[in-house]
């Protein structure tokens, strides 16, 4: 068995694996957008507050979701350990 393939065979689980991370954001973004929503429709006057509130808490979720992805292209794409085996 060639500890490349299995190397890449790994990493490739890795990453799948690490995208899994991409469902958090994609349920907290969701949450916050319906919950500014209400507070919005409850206190129209609130808007500008609670919409100012709501973009930086989804940037910070997402930020989450794109370490996850850059994690998941680094294994498959970069990955430093396949070629760590010389055969």
């Amino acid at each position: 068995m060639d500890p490349r393939a299995f190397v890449a065979g790994m990493s490739a689980l890795g990453a799948g694996c690490a995208m899994i991370a991409g469902l958090g954001p994609g349920i907290g973004e969701g949450y916050v957008a319906g919950q500014a929503c209400a507070a919005i429709g409850r206190q129209p006057e609130c808007q500008s507050d609670v919409t100012r509130t709501m973009i930086l808490g989804i940037a910070m979720a997402e930020s989450t979701g794109i370490y996850a992805l850059v994690v998941a292209l680094i294994l498959i794409f970069a990955n430093p350990l396949v070629n760590f085996y010389n055969s």
